[in-house]
């Protein structure tokens, strides 16, 4: 099952040095200017309404993260708001409500494929 579809409109500016850190905040296009100077804006192409799992994988372009923890309002902030902070942190419990866990990725590799048209997806391995 696919849980989430989107499409990457515009990388802002700070986002790079938030993923030397392990964490990429996406927020849904048309976000305030303070917000899109440190997030990716993308276009939700699909949502369920059902939260993904751990054990679910992530995907953004050609890099795949196994989904560890999904905090319990991560997935309402997703449908609602387009908006969702993704901690490549590889914890089992979210420290936050509002996020996503997944296994760590190389922050460079990472960046390096996204841009304007990357696909990002969480779906059943």
């Amino acid at each position: 099952m696919h849980y989430y579809k989107t499409v990457i409109s515009e990388v802002g500016p700070e986002v790079a040095e938030l993923l030397e850190g392990g964490v990429l905040i996406l927020y849904a296009d048309g976000a305030p200017p303070e917000l899109a100077e440190v997030s990716v804006l993308h276009r939700v192409e699909q949502a369920q309404q059902q939260a993904p799992q751990a054990g679910s994988r992530l995907r953004i372009g050609a890099i795949s993260a196994s989904v560890t923890a999904v905090g319990p309002s991560a997935w309402n902030k997703v449908s609602e708001l387009g908006h969702v902070v993704i901690n490549f942190n590889g914890a089992n419990e979210a420290q936050r409500p509002g996020e996503i866990c997944a296994q760590p990725v190389d922050a460079g590799e990472l960046l390096a494929c996204m841009r304007s048209g990357t696909v990002i997806e969480i779906a059943d391995r």
